[in-house]
């Protein structure tokens, strides 16, 4: 194990002492929120020291067995040595890449349920009918992992699939939801034959994908009202006589930021208003986010970039089959299946490269 790790797990048993002794305080318990914070921060901490006291002891083993082997006067000494060795080392492993996985820093918000919002680009009718296609797959995903889904807001095009699409997507705090899907940020190309296409020419359209992770109802962004301004309107689309009959879908404007969310799903103004006052919020959430994002990005340049939409984060060639995601040149010719909600190894390319550079980082910090 690096010296940088070694100081890290020391400084993190010096942590645990301190909780030990603040929670130890029977005054502690009287802010109830702190408490909570402070013994889940406790338990974590004792978990992975407890881990790195077992691999220091696994060193020692190690070390024993070492001195047997070198003695050459016992061969029964030695054979039972070298079998110790090898145990020792093979614990020593895995207790070594549990322990720098877990001292990866984690994203609070990856437990939370997310907002997915596709928007057409350029293209015209290819890139809203590629939104559709984008919004299949990632409805097919959910299901395929067990989500539960619900469309808040949806423009559709006239020839098919959508302008704008914005859904809610919800799991158990196990599935990690945002923390699945965050990656989806971003700008993503189609290179296809348009079905509007009639002499087979290769088109080249866009469509924009946000992903935001649902705020907390305690850490909710406060909305003073007087800067905010409520549209009521006729809903469209799917949803019988009655939806059309009355003003029940909601648009709300910040008029500070010019961020709108709308939600007509709901023949409810005011459920449709809740939704849209959520959606507000954890875009709210989310420009602040990218703020300081962008601001550690000019001390150092993210595996994923800032998140902002503009950039172009992945290609699906359907004339190759090749889906390629071009943050970490990952190319994969199963184009078909991915469309069809099978988003796991993209995920899982994904997922690895930032813990990859998370542990780079982990490292070259333990040495400064």
């Amino acid at each position: 194990m690096k010296d940088s790790l070694r100081q890290q797990f020391e400084r993190l048993a010096y942590r645990l002492s301190e909780l030990d002794t603040i929670l130890a305080d029977g005054n502690t318990a009287a802010d109830m929120k702190r408490y909570r914070a402070l013994t889940r921060e406790q338990a974590e901490a004792a978990e992975l020291v407890g881990q790195y006291r077992q691999y220091q002891q696994c060193e020692a083993d190690l070390a024993e067995a070492q001195a047997w082997l070198d003695d050459p006067g016992d061969s029964q000494m030695a054979e039972m040595a070298r079998e110790e060795i090898g145990r020792a080392q093979a614990e020593m492993t895995r207790l070594h890449e549990g322990l720098q996985l877990a001292l990866l820093p984690r994203d609070p918000d990856d437990e939370r349920p997310a907002f997915l919002e596709i928007r057409a680009g350029t293209g015209g009718d290819e890139s809203a009918l590629f939104a559709g296609d984008l919004a299949r797959m990632y409805l097919r995903y959910a299901e395929r992992r067990g989500w539960r889904t619900e469309i808040l807001s949806a423009n559709e095009s006239d020839l098919g699939g959508y302008k704008e699409l914005v859904v809610r997507i919800e799991g158990a705090p196990s599935d990690r939801v945002y923390g699945s899907l965050k990656f989806e940020s971003g700008g993503h190309r189609v290179q296809r034959v348009p079905a509007t296409e009639s002499q087979g020419r290769i088109h080249t359209s866009a469509c924009t994908v946000a992903v935001l992770a649902e705020p907390d109802e305690a850490e909710e962004v406060t909305l003073n009202p007087a800067d905010l301004r409520i549209d009521t309107y006729r809903a469209s689309g799917a949803g019988g006589q009655h939806i059309n009959k009355t003003d029940s879908a909601v648009r709300i404007t910040h008029v500070p930021t010019g961020l709108v969310a709308e939600c007509q799903d709901d023949r409810s103004q005011h459920r449709n208003k809740a939704k849209a006052m959520a959606v507000l919020g954890a875009r709210l959430r989310d420009k602040d986010r990218n703020e300081r994002a962008a601001k550690d990005a000019a001390m150092r340049k993210s595996l994923i970039g800032s998140g902002d939409r503009s950039d172009r984060i992945r290609t699906y060639n359907f004339p190759q089959g090749r889906l390629t995601d071009h943050r970490i040149n990952l190319t994969l010719y199963k184009l078909g299946a991915i469309m069809d909600g099978d988003l796991d190894d993209v995920a899982a390319g994904l997922q690895a490269a930032q813990a990859a550079e998370q542990l780079a980082l982990l490292e070259e910090g333990g040495k400064n």
